[in-house]
């Protein structure tokens, strides 16, 4: 742990500056990589808002927003932002063959001590291992949207991963004021394998006709103290992100009780992906205010 001072993170969407965020927060050198120069001027853009917002509710200084943006430096190239990197976090799209491309890129370019770590949220850790030359160097980070706000990170462990890696890695993530719990390399991890099957089902109950959008999460959120009801959730998740992960889960086990639901199915197909296309099962033109979107055909 004493001798990782440098991170890279490769994407700068919602997770990546996220990420980047809270290693700079805490001290870290932090290299934000993404090929488009406008999303990284858009992160650090970001990053500066949820920081003043921190300052704002007292839990950092506003002296110190300076020197933590001032830790963060942005790069359209790779080899330029991992150059000095002890520690590699990739946040870039969902898709395994993409993340294995990534991969085997790291392998080539990185120092062999270097750990390179996955913030995927479903896709196998050990199949990203095998494409690299330090298997046991590789290992999953999940961390929970958004970054800067939710206090555990979900640390995976593929098949080779070493426990010298598994260890560095659970002791960074005390040292950013986070929770590690540790998952084995299985379909969904712990975090999907419970999630994704509740919000599958409560569309599943939509779907069936049983209850309305409203009704579904005021029941979880009423009877069952969640903060924020299934579907709305899935708006927030993206409702491809939930369809991906089921997939996952449902090739990984060959079990129907993943296999995602019609509705879930066709609302994707329609363009219809949650907060991101503005419209879900709620809809989001003025974000702090969804209502319910009276286009969602059962």
């Amino acid at each position: 742990m004493n001798q990782i001072k440098h991170i890279a993170v490769i994407g700068a969407g919602t997770m990546g500056n996220g990420i980047a965020h809270v290693f700079a927060q805490y001290g870290f050198k932090v290299s934000l990589i993404d090929r488009e120069k406008s999303i990284l001027n858009k992160a650090l853009e970001v990053i500066e808002k949820n920081l003043t917002r921190q300052a704002e509710k007292k839990q950092i200084k506003s002296a110190e927003i300076p020197q933590i943006l001032s830790s963060i430096s942005l790069h359209s190239k790779l080899e330029e932002g991992i150059v000095h990197a002890d520690l590699v976090i990739e946040a870039i799209i969902e898709d395994l063959e993409v993340k294995k491309q990534l991969f085997r890129s790291l392998s080539e370019i990185t120092a062999a001590d270097t750990i390179l770590a996955s913030n995927t949220s479903s896709i196998s850790i050990t199949q990203l291992a095998q494409v690299t030359s330090k298997p046991e160097k590789v290992i999953g980070m999940h961390f929970m949207n958004p970054v800067p706000l939710m206090t555990l990170v979900e640390v995976i462990s593929g098949q080779n991963s070493s426990q010298e890696t598994i260890d560095t890695v659970e002791s960074l993530t005390q040292k950013i004021g986070k929770t590690a719990v540790h998952a084995k390399d299985y379909p969904g991890f712990i975090a999907n394998r419970i999630l994704m099957p509740m919000i599958n089902e409560a569309i599943e109950t939509l779907f069936q006709g049983i209850g309305s959008i409203e009704g579904i999460d005021a029941i979880m959120k009423g009877g069952m103290r969640h903060p924020m009801g299934p579907l709305q959730l899935a708006d927030f998740i993206g409702l491809d992100v939930c369809l991906s992960i089921l997939n996952v889960l449902y090739d990984g086990f060959k079990n129907p009780k993943y296999a995602p639901s019609p509705l879930l199915v066709n609302m994707v197909n329609s363009g219809l992906l949650g907060v991101k296309s503005k419209a879900g099962f709620y809809l989001y033109e003025d974000p702090k205010n969804p209502i319910v979107n009276p286009s969602v055909k059962i």
